[in-house]
């Protein structure tokens, strides 16, 4: 099997009782925002952004494969999203006079937001994903084995495998044109959506814990500013995500990848640590659903890590899971003898593999107390766009001809391997549960 690459364990820390979380805000709190910062904080609503910038394979080794897991690109909201959206909006606007200057754009403002659908900044997102994947690559391809592509069956998420496809035959001068190979039905087994487990847990309790801690004064700060709005809890986290909404359907085509977006003016309505808040509520959200503080989360990642093993190993998927078995029995629509395979799915689905694989180890997240020093950020783990790259490598040894290694980033940082067993030869605990097919927990998915 492989041996795992570069590790070093983070050690987990808790944080000290401190001082209240949200002070009280001044004007500068509101002016002073740094776009780009801002725009870091919206947790799995941010636009891409790499973490580190890539680290080339160490002298000596030499990739030889590459699966990448990509989230489609940045969208508007779903229906339930708009649900969450409407009341503080429509509370807002029915106000007749405003006593802060911040809210005066309400009274020409039309709330015109499809759902679901992908947005331009989305399709960029994508079209550079492609490119800079051939740039990388490209010594992988050839003619005869182009990359192999698939996507779940959402729209925005068949729509972001299409743009990584034009991005990497436009960096190719056209000379490698890859196309969609297989799109995979939402409607049954399919490795790349997490519908597929129904006693699921939900983490609505525990972010509703975090709201009534970081939205009162937020409350109390709006009706103010709308006298007679009567806001509530649930009206600031829809308001805070129509920040990140609005902002990122602004963008047109020709925007330039990375560089500060065009703000909504809901934006203006919060502070850069309220938008902190708002993004550790992403953090609870994941962590409670398919991350490791959620019911039956890690099971819903095995079916993509024994997909993953299949390809790294060049062996048949061997999965009792989520997988679709007649499409990864058939070579046509599951190759073993690509070097370059791009899956496109969705948030969930990337924070179930992190689990399986034991990606951001984070045993415990408090849904009252932040700790500072997490590691488990949805702002970097899981923006827009996301990616996670499994490159295997072939590198000389000292001691042998060579030898096979896997390394793991998620948005370009390298992710610590060392719980998988390195260097010991043979499959480490988190292939293990993945090989045994989640060890029983796959069964209670579906236990009444």
């Amino acid at each position: 099997m492989f041996t795992l690459l570069w590790a070093t364990l983070s050690s987990i820390t808790t944080l000290a009782p401190s001082t209240p979380f949200f002070p009280p805000p001044n004007e500068s709190s509101f002016v002073a925002h740094d776009h780009l910062a801002i725009q870091k904080s919206w947790g799995v609503y941010s636009p891409f952004h790499a973490i580190e910038n890539y680290t080339p394979p160490p002298p000596g080794c030499e990739v030889t494969q590459v699966n990448i897991l990509h989230r489609h690109g940045a969208r508007l909201p779903s229906d339930s999203q708009t649900n969450d959206i409407l009341p503080g909006v429509q509370k807002l606007q029915s106000v007749p006079v405003y006593t802060d200057s911040r809210l005066d754009f309400l009274k020409a403002f039309d709330y015109t937001l499809d759902q679901e659908l992908l947005v331009p900044l989305g399709a960029i997102q994508s079209f550079g994903s492609g490119k800079t994947a051939f740039g990388r690559y490209a010594s992988l391809i050839s003619e005869g084995e182009p990359p192999f592509v698939r996507a779940s069956g959402m729209s925005r998420v068949v729509e972001s495998a299409n743009n990584w496809t034009a991005g990497f035959a436009a960096a190719s001068r056209g000379i490698y044109t890859p196309r969609l190979d297989v799109i995979l039905s939402e409607e049954g087994n399919d490795t790349l959506q997490d519908h597929n487990c129904p006693n699921a847990a939900g983490s609505h309790r525990e972010m509703r814990e975090w709201l009534s801690i970081w939205s009162p004064s937020i409350v109390a700060r709006l009706n103010a500013w709308a006298p007679g709005a009567n806001l509530v809890e649930e009206d600031i986290h829809g308001l805070a995500m129509l920040c990140a909404f609005h902002t990122v359907s602004l963008v047109q085509y020709g925007y330039e990848d990375g560089s500060p977006l065009p703000f909504s003016p809901f934006c203006s309505l919060f502070t850069s640590d309220e938008f902190e808040a708002f993004e550790y509520s992403c953090d609870i959200d994941k962590y409670y659903s398919t991350g490791y503080g959620g019911r039956l989360g890690r099971v819903q990642g095995v079916g993509y890590v024994n997909e993953l093993l299949a390809r790294l190993t060049h062996t048949p998927v061997q999965d009792h899971t989520s997988t679709n078995r007649t499409l990864d029995a058939d070579p046509a629509t599951f190759p073993l003898n690509r070097t370059v395979y791009a899956d496109f799915t969705h948030d969930s689905v990337l924070i179930a593999v992190f689990n399986t694989l034991g990606l951001y180890p984070t045993p415990k997240l408090s849904t009252k107390r932040p700790d500072p020093k997490r590691k488990w950020r949805a702002g970097e783990m899981m923006s827009f766009s996301t990616r996670m790259v499994v490159e295997k490598l072939v590198c000389e040894h000292r001691f042998s001809s060579q030898e096979d290694y896997i390394r793991i980033m998620v948005n370009e940082d390298v992710q610590p391997l060392e719980f998988c067993g390195a260097p010991i030869k043979g499959l480490g605990w988190a292939q293990e549960y993945a090989r045994n097919n989640g060890e029983g927990d796959w069964e209670k998915c579906f236990v009444e």
